[in-house]
């Protein structure tokens, strides 16, 4: 069965995110300047979709932080060691971190650090999946696919809507 792909494109504080999927799912989103350039160069084959579109929403209305957590069919593609690492990333909560043991203990394997690492590297659907959440166990910023820099910035603008959502509930 031949399968179509759509594509959205969605400026961001951070840069322009490249949204994927196909008549199901979404199956990747990453920064275009992380996109192979041959990918975009032919976005014009490309149209958007239901699915893109709903994603492109959700990420727009994450990014105005009007909300914290997404609902969208996912299909990345994975081994099934990847998928548990996945699937743990999206257990935990907006505005708070983990470190790759803690991530390795929610799947029950914490021998896996270094695999757990390698996965979330390999995460092909930024933010909505949120790798950007695991740090060193030292608490310092450890690898991203998308850069460190946006890392960084994905962490500072998650726990600063926690902290001033905090602040209206304490008042």
């Amino acid at each position: 069965m031949i399968t179509n792909s759509f594509l959205s494109i969605l400026p961001t504080p951070l840069g322009d995110l490249a949204i994927f999927s196909d008549n199901e799912a979404i199956y990747r989103v990453k920064f275009t300047d992380r996109v192979k350039e041959l990918e975009l160069m032919n976005a014009d084959i490309y149209k958007e979709n239901e699915i893109t579109l709903l994603a492109k929403k959700q990420l727009s209305q994450y990014f105005n932080g009007e909300i914290t957590t997404f609902t969208l069919p996912l299909t990345p593609q994975g081994t099934p060691f990847r998928q548990q690492t996945w699937q743990a990333l999206q257990k935990i909560p907006y505005g708070e971190t983990r470190c790759y043991s803690e991530q390795a203990e929610l799947m029950n394997n914490i021998k896996a650090v270094r695999a757990v690492g390698a996965a979330n590297g390999a995460n092909p659907i930024s933010i909505i999946i949120p790798c950007h959440r695991v740090i060193g166990k030292n608490g310092s910023l450890t690898g991203y696919a998308g850069g460190l820099e946006r890392k960084a910035w994905l962490l500072n603008f998650e726990q600063n809507a926690v902290h001033s959502e905090q602040d209206i509930v304490l008042r």
